[in-house]
């Protein structure tokens, strides 16, 4: 029997994570396509659109569904009696792949890891290291999955030790209630029950890689109670009506996975993880003979849509004239098309820029009366102005919010996802609106940026101020100036 090599194995990985980077699996996009054609909310529908339109060209394009190109989860199931030639610890083998991966110099990927978890958090350039979870399993083979977790799905993980006689169901749905849309949805989510706390969780995420088979369940019917309890929790988290993107609509779980171990009798740990619009994974064998290698999905798989009709109803917004008469007029729900100088700020920005306000000092850019996106990007390759650049979750950036607008006069926010009691009250005090783009259609978007200019703090790495200069950007108006929300308005039309 040949030989497991190191080689083998960080081949193998980098592989995947490029190809995970630009192609959805072909199960998600049917599941995906199925949703389009069944949604009745429009704009839920044209969130669905875009999502597939940018899958398609991301698979014919080979660059980055996303711009949150994610953290490195490997799982790596080992067989007994598998002969391996490796003289250095797995961790440093993968993260040798990951490396690569997000180097590549044809297809740079985002690199969002940083190095620790307190103040600096000064980013590894590199994404690594990878999260590992490691068994050893029945066989001579080595079984490998690779999956990509963005940060806005991650972020909205929940676990409970519930009483052995609570019901799992009540659980999610009262979770998924108060999750919101940071999570990107429609996507998945993954349930670990039983075990203890870390097994829970660690059966959460591994069941997100597990085929999606909702419809062939309800096909032939549960069997199982686990079955039965995955019906159940699909479809009422669906009635909630958040919807895609949280716009309210029909869809916003394409399915539910569950994996259960034994637990102790007074215990029923529960880990809930959600999977976005960007689900990405590839599973492979290796038994030696080589690296793996990885076929992309058939064209075909893509329904034809066209996204003109959207834009044809679209309100043309210049983002270098606005005006307070212009944003008064603006309704929750429109659908806009941004063309002007929008700049970029997220999470270190905002609280690098609160430190300056606080000392007094000029900010490096001017603000007032403009727009800015809340997106860390991916870097580009070849004649590209910018690579990927979606937007990321704007409720993180809330607390920051009244102080930006009352001491910089910003009018404008464009990110995804809803926005939390206090910026509401801010962005209606101010006199200010926020704007959406569709999570999961980042290199879509990204056709729209003509310029891209690095204007301010270089060593934040992806979080680093640009200036945009756009054209038919699409956005919907999330929030008005009357801090009017159509991330309540629109699911509390479409629950059932």
């Amino acid at each position: 029997m040949p030989a497991i090599t190191e080689s083998h194995v960080t081949d193998s990985i980098a592989e995947a994570l490029q190809f995970v980077a630009c192609y959805h699996p072909p199960d998600f996009i049917a599941a995906l396509s199925r949703a389009h054609a069944a949604e009745e909310s429009p704009a839920a529908r044209e969130a669905i659109a875009q999502i597939l339109v940018n899958s398609r060209m991301c698979a014919l394009g080979q660059r980055p569904i996303c711009q949150d190109t994610g953290v490195a989860n490997v799982f790596v199931d080992i067989g007994v009696q598998a002969r391996l030639d490796w003289h250095r610890p797995l961790q440093d083998i993968v993260d040798d792949a990951v490396r690569r991966a997000y180097r590549l110099d044809s297809n740079p990927l985002r690199a969002s890891v940083v190095r620790d978890p307190f103040d600096s958090r000064q980013n590894t350039g590199d994404n690594t290291p990878a999260m590992i979870q490691t068994q050893m399993v029945a066989g001579d083979r080595v079984e490998i999955t690779v999956s990509a977790k963005g940060g806005g799905s991650e972020n909205k993980t929940r676990f409970a030790v519930l009483a052995p006689s609570a019901s799992v169901a009540d659980w999610v749905v009262e979770q998924m209630r108060g999750m919101g849309a940071g999570w990107c949805p429609p996507g998945l989510l993954g349930l670990g029950i039983g075990g203890s706390v870390d097994k829970a969780m660690a059966m959460a995420k591994e069941a997100l890689n597990d085929p999606i088979d909702l419809d062939a369940l309800r096909a032939r019917g549960p069997q199982s109670a686990a079955e039965r309890l995955r019906l159940e929790i699909c479809d009422r988290v669906n009635a909630l009506g958040l919807g895609a993107q949280g716009l309210g609509g029909l869809t916003s779980v394409l399915d539910v996975k569950i994996r259960h171990f034994p637990t102790h009798a007074a215990s029923l740990p529960v880990a809930l993880i959600p999977n976005c619009a960007a689900t990405r994974h590839v599973c492979f064998t290796l038994d030696g003979t080589g690296p793996a290698r990885f076929t992309p999905p058939d064209l075909a798989l893509w329904p034809q849509i066209t996204l003109e009709t959207a834009a044809a109803q679209a309100r043309r917004i210049d983002l270098d004239a606005l005006d307070q008469s212009t944003l008064d007029s603006l309704q929750p729900g429109e659908r806009l098309l941004l063309s002007g100088t929008l700049y970029t700020g997220r999470d270190a920005a905002h609280r690098r820029m609160v430190d300056h306000l606080d000392r007094g000092e000029a900010l490096p850019v001017d603000l007032r009366g403009r727009a800015l996106y809340y997106v860390g990007p991916v870097d580009p390759v070849g004649a590209e102005v910018i690579g990927p650049a979606g937007p990321t979750t704007a409720t993180r950036m809330d607390r920051f919010t009244d102080r930006i607008l009352r001491d910089t006069g910003l009018k404008v926010m464009i990110g995804k996802a809803e926005r939390g009691p206090e910026a509401l009250r801010a962005i209606a005090e101010h006199g200010a609106v926020y704007m959406v783009a569709v999570g999961g259609a980042a290199y879509l978007v990204a056709q729209a940026i003509r310029e891209a200019t690095q204007v301010a703090w270089p060593d934040l790495g992806m979080e680093a101020i640009y200036r945009f200069r756009v054209e038919d950007m699409p956005v919907l108006l999330a929030v008005d100036t009357q801090g009017r929300s159509i991330h309540e308005i629109g699911p509390k039309a479409w629950r059932r």
